[in-house]
């Protein structure tokens, strides 16, 4: 399914799988429309700094703007991500490429290297040699003990 000939594709099914919550859509439109006002009242007080308007006056526009602007934008970023909400499609190929990445960057790397990073990941994995078997456990919480382990075979599909 993440072949890269099938990527977009499988992208496009993963976006398409639910809608947007309509409070999601909501506030996701307010805040960008808060956005686009407060872009064109920036650009309106700059002209108005330019025109000879009292620089103090206008810097406090400016900075009431940019306040309202930024709470904005963290709304925009935060929007809260409840039941039947879902990552946009640019969100979801981004976040996918960077897998495939990381997925590239793992198998190339040095023996040390990997460890390394699975270690980083929380990832344990025990070779048995008699069953050709890698028990993979993965600590879930890497301030408690608890793990889940998977026997994983080493030849075929895993």
């Amino acid at each position: 399914m993440f072949l890269p000939h099938r990527l977009d594709d499988t992208v496009d099914l993963m976006a398409g799988a639910a809608p947007l919550a309509n409070d999601e859509k909501g506030a996701t439109e307010a805040a960008r429309t808060v956005i686009a006002d407060c872009d064109a009242k920036l650009a309106a007080h700059r002209a108005a700094l330019e025109a000879g308007a009292d620089p103090a006056l206008v810097t406090q526009w400016i900075t009431e703007t940019q306040a309202r602007k930024a709470r904005a934008e963290a709304g925009l970023r935060t929007t809260p991500q409840g039941p039947g909400s879902r990552m946009t499609r640019d969100e979801i190929a981004r976040l996918v490429r960077s897998i495939s990445d990381l997925a590239a960057v793992v198998r190339q790397a040095e023996a040390a290297d990997k460890a390394e990073i699975y270690r980083q990941l929380g990832l344990a994995l025990t070779y048995d040699s008699g069953k050709q078997k890698v028990l993979v456990e993965m600590y879930l919480d890497q301030h408690s003990s608890a793990t889940r382990g998977l026997p994983v075979g080493v030849r075929g599909g895993t």
